[in-house]
């Protein structure tokens, strides 16, 4: 029973992440109908920049654990959201009402173009980094489980932002406007809903959040790599899939589920690590096969 509460933890420390993702997609899909692949170079890039402040910070002076993990998410996060709203004013919305195909060969030329700026402007960025995780080797043990104070605090955050991500869409007029705009844009438009910033405002708060799945990925595993984001992109697209993409329940749904798979096949299959990710494009093919409205969703799913 221990093992399998420990790996029920790992499962809700990476699905978090997973999650964050795919909300992301789910949001961009929902608005635009996009399905935006640089998105999981926006989480590479935000795990950088995460890099680059724990370094200024430890240049400077700052050491305290709690304020460096502060400020790295407040910096990726801030800066990732603007990178996003630069992406949409000159990569996207110049091919508005362009087919679909168009779009997305657009969004996979961004996260190339991403993903090699940082190889080859950010010091030594072809080589993988370290990562500051100052409570990575911090445990304690309910029973005969090994809890980290960095799960518990993944876990928590990627809570508190699904539940943020939940108020916002629920409860605010920013949510009620990016539902309308996802069920009918020209009838928005009559209602007087400003679509490009509804627009713009999905690409602030979907970047922000992959920019906080970035920084979770570092602190959990301790090391940042130039490449990561197209795996990362990947399993937050099969978690958006897999709930329905254009339903945000069904991406939260998606990724914590897909974190379980993915925990169950490192447990239960020899060598699974190895073999995970395959499984994951498995799962992938097979909803888009059988079920390409998702699990949650239905052929006509829009945000909300």
């Amino acid at each position: 029973m221990d093992i399998w509460i420990q790996q029920l933890i790992n499962a809700l420390t990476i699905g978090g992440m997973y999650t964050l993702v795919a909300v992301g997609f789910t949001i961009f899909f929902g608005v635009l109908r996009l399905i935006n692949f640089a998105h999981g170079e926006v989480f590479m890039f935000a795990a950088f920049v995460a890099l680059a402040v724990s370094s200024i910070c430890v240049a400077v002076g700052i050491t305290n654990g709690p304020v460096v993990i502060i400020l790295m998410f407040l910096f990726a996060m801030g800066t990732c959201a603007a990178l996003g709203g630069l992406l949409e004013r000159i990569a996207f919305k110049p091919l508005r009402g362009m087919p679909p195909l168009l779009l997305l060969v657009t969004s996979l030329a961004v996260g190339i173009v991403i993903r090699e700026a940082v190889k080859e402007f950010y010091p030594e960025g072809a080589n993988p980094q370290a990562f500051f995780s100052p409570y990575a080797y911090n445990t304690f043990q309910i029973g005969g489980v090994t809890l980290s104070y960095t799960q518990i605090g993944l876990v928590a955050v990627s809570v508190i932002l699904v539940f943020c991500v939940y108020l916002l869409v629920t409860r605010t007029w920013m949510g009620r406007a990016m539902r309308a705009t996802s069920e009918d844009r020209d009838a928005a438009l009559m209602m007087g809903v400003d679509v490009d910033a509804v627009i713009r405002n999905a690409f602030f708060i979907g970047s922000a959040l992959g920019a906080a799945a970035g920084v979770m990925n570092g602190l959990f595993y301790q090391s940042v790599r130039f490449d990561m984001g197209w795996v990362m992109g990947i399993k937050g697209f099969t978690a958006a899939v897999i709930g329905g993409l254009g339903n945000v329940y069904g991406a939260i749904f998606g990724g914590y589920a897909l974190a379980l798979f993915e925990v169950l096949v490192v447990a239960l299959v020899p060598n699974g690590s190895q073999y995970k990710d395959v499984f994951v494009f498995m799962i992938l093919i097979a909803i888009l096969v059988f079920r390409p409205s998702g699990l949650l969703g239905t052929p006509q799913e829009k945000v909300g």
